[in-house]
């Protein structure tokens, strides 16, 4: 788990939603996440500067290697784009040996540059293109379909409960939406397939809301919502209550709680969340880093916060905070200056309390202009 710490304004959002953008290209077009998100002209438009040009680089791990990833996409008259530079270089674990071993097969990789394929692994490869991104049809290629399955995979949700009170059409369920709005079919699906998963997310919920004992998908002719069964005073047996009549922090926490859990085990792709904690009580808040801890054993998890009730804990490491700053529009995200991590490692204060008097700081070292490309 790491917990993306700073002000609002910071950029905690922003690095979240670049990641957000490299799955949305991956899934749709590159044309389409661009749109999504005001066009080219707005999205370079968010850095300092307003350059021509910007990139992502990706480094990676994933059950079978390591590798890094990444792409820069120049603006065009017109408020068009092109894809200038891509490449992606996978290294695996020779097969056959043990991974304590640290022996390797040698890297496999492409280079692309505007729209032309430069280097390649030694066989025939499609076409490129300028404007779509090659690892779409790079991930027909074994050695590259793990990255593409692991970064098209990438979810960060943005849960609200007022899209969940909405009545939902049934889908697959596969994968809940980043605002939380198809939770009737994700805990469907999960109720026939794997209600082990189910049971945790309830479990989670019932430390976090007081009297829930269990959330189910009900039906609504071609519609369906969600109905909550929560004790209340009095009563011999829960009432039930649909999304409609459930309060906000309930229904952000099934939600988070959803997203942490129900995502296919052959499908665990790093997730963010923006502001888990927003509409609980503090107390609620400290309960539901443990179900942030206990998900992150099975995936990434990157939580985005300015909530110093969150982060009251003497129990969160300062391993598990990245501290994110804004100086002239620029972003720095960080681990933390010395001065911060001695006093966590001394338990002196805890993050909240650092946070309420400006103390949580990146390392000075965390400012310095990287490579795109090696």
């Amino acid at each position: 788990m790491a917990l993306l710490v700073g002000a609002n304004g910071a950029g905690k959002s922003s690095f979240l939603d670049s990641l957000r953008l490299v799955a949305d290209s991956l899934q749709t077009t590159l044309d389409h996440a661009l749109r999504d998100r005001g066009g080219i002209a707005e999205v370079r438009r968010r850095a300092t500067g307003h350059p021509t040009h910007f990139g992502i680089r990706l480094d990676f791990v994933h059950p079978d290697g390591i590798g890094s990833y990444g792409f820069q996409v120049a603006a065009v008259k017109g408020k068009d784009f092109r894809i200038s530079h891509e490449e992606c270089e996978v290294q695996s674990f020779d097969p056959g040996e043990s991974h304590e071993d640290e022996l390797w097969a040698g890297p496999t990789r492409y280079k692309v540059h505007n729209g032309r394929v430069v280097q390649g692994p030694g066989i025939a490869l499609p076409p490129a293109s300028s404007d779509r991104l090659f690892l779409v049809v790079a991930s027909a290629i074994p050695a590259f379909r793990a990255v593409y399955d692991g970064l098209a995979g990438v979810n960060v949700y943005n849960i609200n409960p007022d899209s969940m009170r909405q009545l939902q059409t049934p889908d697959a369920g596969e994968i809940l939406r980043r605002d939380g709005s198809n939770i009737a079919s994700v805990l469907e699906r999960l109720r026939r397939e794997n209600p082990d998963i189910k049971k945790r997310i309830e479990e989670y919920l019932q430390q976090i809301v007081h009297g829930v004992s269990k959330v189910e998908r009900v039906g609504l002719g071609s519609y369906e919502t969600i109905e909550v069964d929560q004790q209340v005073a009095g009563a011999q047996s829960p009432w039930s209550f649909q999304a409609t009549s459930v309060s906000d922090g309930t229904l952000r926490a099934l939600g988070v709680l959803t997203a942490l859990f129900a995502g296919s085990e052959d499908r665990l792709s790093p997730i963010g969340i923006e502001e888990p904690e927003s509409a609980l009580h503090p107390a609620a808040a400290r309960l539901l880093l443990d179900a942030l801890r206990d998900a992150s054993e099975r995936r990434q998890v990157l939580v985005t916060s300015h909530s110093p009730d969150l982060l009251d804990n003497l129990s969160i490491r300062e391993s598990e905070i990245l501290a994110v700053t804004a100086t002239a529009g620029q972003t720095t995200i960080g681990r933390l200056d010395t001065t911060a991590r001695a006093a966590l490692e001394d338990s002196l204060f805890t993050p909240g309390e650092l946070m309420r008097v400006s103390q949580l700081q990146p390392e000075p070292s965390a400012v310095q202009q990287i490579d795109l490309f090696r």
